[in-house]
């Protein structure tokens, strides 16, 4: 029953992103914000905490700057997995191109952490650190594989951490 929510939510998403590729398609100048959804895996390292999860991140390209370390964008995000674990984020992530089609992307964001039925990870405040790297399809289109680290730093009384990887859709409008 659990997959099946998921399937459900993960399928929306999806179908609203695709949604908007007719509206990016025709005015070229709209791309000023970026959606990111994914679905995945969330703590595949512990097979006994192991759950699908899906989620979306959102990326204003208005507030890109251009930095000694490279370009960088605020980002704003959160995800669900099958035990009802939630995290909720905001950070910061940098923007590689290698070549015209490939993108190299770490990013880092503090955030809020639910257990719900999931895995307790110590602490409400966890941060999570990331790598994607994504493929544009089309001007508008990228997809892409990412992992991510969630951790609180040793804030609270135990830290596990989470291992996580995710596929992901990436659409601007």
């Amino acid at each position: 029953m659990k997959n099946n929510f998921l399937n459900k939510i993960s399928l929306t998403i999806i179908l609203i992103l695709l949604s908007f590729t007719a509206n990016a398609e025709e005015n070229k100048n709209i791309n000023e914000h970026q959606i990111n959804a994914f679905v995945g895996n969330f703590d595949f390292s512990d097979h006994k905490q192991k759950a699908i999860l899906v989620g979306f991140q959102h990326q204003n390209e208005n507030l890109e700057r251009d930095t000694f370390l490279g370009n960088i964008s605020p980002i704003t995000g959160g995800f669900l997995t099958e035990n009802s674990a939630a995290y909720i984020y905001t950070g910061v992530e940098w923007n590689y191109a290698i070549g015209d089609k490939l993108k190299f992307t770490p990013s880092f964001a503090p955030g809020i952490y639910h257990e719900g039925n999931g895995k307790d990870l110590g602490h409400a405040l966890e941060f999570k650190t990331e790598v994607q790297a994504s493929y544009s399809v089309s001007e508008s289109t990228s997809i892409g594989m990412s992992y991510n680290h969630i951790s609180n730093a040793s804030l609270g009384d135990k830290n596990p951490g989470a291992n996580s990887y995710m596929f992901n859709l990436l659409k601007n409008f």
